[in-house]
């Protein structure tokens, strides 16, 4: 019996380590849980703060970031959607707002709640509010045309490699 559990056990133990690189860690200008400068705020310039991007798989043929406030009064409220960006290690401060991007890389953009493509910053009507960067990695790049946040989780389903997410509050008051 000692046997069988052992051998589960090194099948398990074996099978994880074979699975996957190491969990996707993201940083940015703000530690997780901590508060997002106004620099990136409807309040100061609304602009993306960069996000540096740990253990990145040598795999990876894409990213996605989408960018969400779970406080929002009439739900969740999508800030950010953009993909295809190339397997890089930094996403900078200031990506240009339109749907197709060339620079600092080439990606698209899909539209967010505030109705434009790119980065709309934190503006809570009240209180304090969450927001997520969520850093999907992926196995393949994505179709060059405009998808809905909804189309978009459809179309990396299967092609996740990788995943990592940092949360920042912010307020007005």
């Amino acid at each position: 019996m000692r046997w069988i559990i052992a051998l589960i056990l090194a099948f398990l133990i074996f099978g994880c380590a074979q699975k996957g690189a190491e969990n996707l860690e993201v940083k940015s200008v703000f530690e997780n849980g901590g508060f997002i400068p106004k620099k990136y705020t409807c309040d100061g310039d609304n602009i993306n703060p960069p996000l540096i991007l740990k253990n990145l798989d040598p795999k990876a043929k894409s990213i996605v970031v989408i960018v969400e406030d779970p406080d929002a009064p009439m739900g969740t409220f999508t800030h950010w959607i953009i993909y295809n960006i190339p397997p890089v290690s930094e996403i900078p401060e200031g990506i240009p707002k339109g749907k197709l991007i060339e620079k600092p890389f080439k990606a698209m953009q899909g539209r967010n709640d505030f109705g434009y493509y790119g980065y709309g910053g934190p503006c809570p009507p009240s209180g304090t509010h969450r927001y997520y960067f969520k850093v999907y990695v992926l196995d393949t790049v994505l179709d060059w045309k405009e998808f809905s946040k909804e189309e978009l989780l459809r179309a990396i389903k299967g092609h996740v490699i990788q995943y990592g997410e940092i949360m920042g509050k912010y307020s007005r008051s």
